[in-house]
């Protein structure tokens, strides 16, 4: 994929400064990799090694194509979900997104903010800023969990369910696909490194979280629990019986084990497994508004979007990130509207069919018309 040369690139974009009219998801791709210097730019594309399980991603939304049904009624489409006991614009979360700061000017406060006045749910990583407190007070009203990475002992984790409580988040998420970190290549090469692997004694407290810290949560603490990173329909099972209520189905976009499934390849065993004694959250891939309708066909409640939130966040900071939530939702409801249905209510599997890609799958080739315009 040609990239447009350090020369042309301009510096981060100002969130005060006049948004561009954004017609198409891709001219927001295009504004966000000219504000990027190229190292943050990589960050936010790449996946680890070979970059195989992030292409996979992308493979497995291209492997599912449409059964429309028409002359139905579809005047009116509700594309609306419930999460967490709420009514939300659009089944997406922003997913949680380590570092967001280097992407925007206010960082997870922006995406907070941007979040809530579109009205869509924000997962907090415990790896960005402002931090937790600083998120809560910027967006009180956004719809708020909020995800860690171990980096302490069984006291450093309480610290942050207890803060996590007390600030207003509606769930607390733990991530699991992370005991070791990966080899991201297109970071090494360009020495490109963030520094909050371990916790400050310099050990990998996340190597050593296992189903007792699990049980531990769910005996101690009253607030529903996220686990996220589930690959397997058998560690799936295992959730449910611990009592979590939300299994989260993510390979961290293609950024730690490679050569792994697609996340949708995975979407239907633990959808089975679960069998609706949790509800399931999905990432992996995501780009445009059919990748939404197909994992919500095929048994999500919640679909993750995270290179893409930080996308439009890098194109114009928080008005950048409404406008992708909006052009999905508009591709949401024309989908939806040209299957023959009103609302996510009225998908079955009737509605999808195997298919061949016809593209090769990378990080963004959901948007062809960048290539011809030499992004």
């Amino acid at each position: 994929m040609t990239l447009p040369s350090e020369e042309h690139r301009e510096p981060m974009a100002n969130p005060q400064a006049p948004v561009p009219e954004f017609l198409t998801l891709h001219e927001i791709v295009k504004a966000a990799r000219l504000n990027l210097p190229r190292g943050e730019w990589d960050y936010l594309i790449g996946g680890a090694e070979t970059e195989t399980t992030l292409k996979r991603n992308r493979r497995a939304l291209d492997s599912w194509a449409f059964r429309p049904r028409v002359l139905r009624d579809v005047s009116e489409i509700d594309a609306s979900a419930t999460f967490l006991g709420q009514k939300v614009r659009l089944p997406v979360m922003l997913a949680p997104i380590g570092s967001i700061e280097s992407f925007a000017e206010g960082g997870a406060a922006t995406a907070a903010l941007g979040a809530g006045a579109f009205g869509a749910p924000l997962m907090l990583s415990s790896v960005c800023h402002p931090g937790l407190e600083a998120v809560a007070q910027a967006a009180p009203d956004t719809l708020r969990i909020f995800q860690l990475y171990v980096r302490g002992d069984q006291g450093f984790v309480d610290d942050f369910i207890r803060r996590a409580i007390d600030n207003g988040y509606a769930a607390f998420c733990l991530t699991v696909d992370t005991a070791v970190y990966s080899r991201r290549e297109r970071d090494l090469i360009k020495r490109f490194h963030k520094p909050w692997r371990k916790g400050a004694d310099g050990f990998n407290y996340q190597s050593g979280l296992d189903w007792d810290d699990v049980k531990r949560f769910k005996d101690r603490y009253d607030i529903p629990l996220v686990l996220k990173g589930i690959a397997t329909a058998e560690d799936a099972e295992i959730a449910v019986e611990h009592g979590v209520e939300y299994v989260y189905v993510s390979n961290h976009g293609g950024r730690q084990l490679d050569h792994g499934r697609g996340s949708l390849e995975v979407l239907p065993e633990v959808v089975q497994a679960v069998d609706g004694r949790a509800r399931v959250i999905f990432d992996g891939g995501v780009m445009r508004g059919s990748d939404v309708v197909k994992a919500v066909t095929l048994g999500a409640q919640m679909v993750g979007i995270g290179r893409l939130a930080c996308i439009g966040l890098a194109a114009a900071g928080q008005a950048g990130l409404e406008r992708v939530l909006e052009l999905l939702e508009d591709e949401v409801r024309i989908c939806l509207g040209l299957m023959g249905v009103r609302s996510f209510e009225e998908l079955t599997m009737d509605f999808l069919h195997p298919a061949e890609p016809v593209v090769p799958p990378h990080a963004l080739s959901a948007f062809p018309f960048l290539a011809e315009e030499g992004y």
